[in-house]
């Protein structure tokens, strides 16, 4: 399960962005919908439900294996995800300087 996060804490909690910054976190892999709300805490219908405009945004990718299962990945592609990923580096970095000067 995944803690309060660095944008949590920014941008306050939302299930959209809960599933971004798993997705930004884990950009190298591929994950399925049942393993994003395993691993952010969120119910299955949720993660379904905030997924759909980051597929059509282009800043994730799905694929269909078989009939019913789905694969989505970061399309790390897209200027938007591009941006979005300088961002989350920027901003975890940020945010561990400033922990570390208290």
């Amino acid at each position: 399960m995944v803690t309060s996060s660095f944008l949590d804490r920014i941008f306050g909690k939302t299930a959209q962005l809960t599933v971004l910054e798993y997705l930004l976190s884990n950009k190298d892999n591929d994950t399925y919908l049942s393993g994003i709300a395993y691993e952010t805490g969120l119910s299955h219908s949720s993660v379904s439900r905030v997924i759909e405009p980051l597929i059509e945004q282009k800043i994730i990718k799905e694929k269909s294996l078989g009939k019913q299962i789905r694969i989505f990945s970061l399309n790390q592609d897209s200027d938007i995800t591009k941006y979005l990923l300088k961002v989350h580096t920027d901003l975890k970095t940020m945010m561990n300087n400033s922990s570390d000067k208290k």
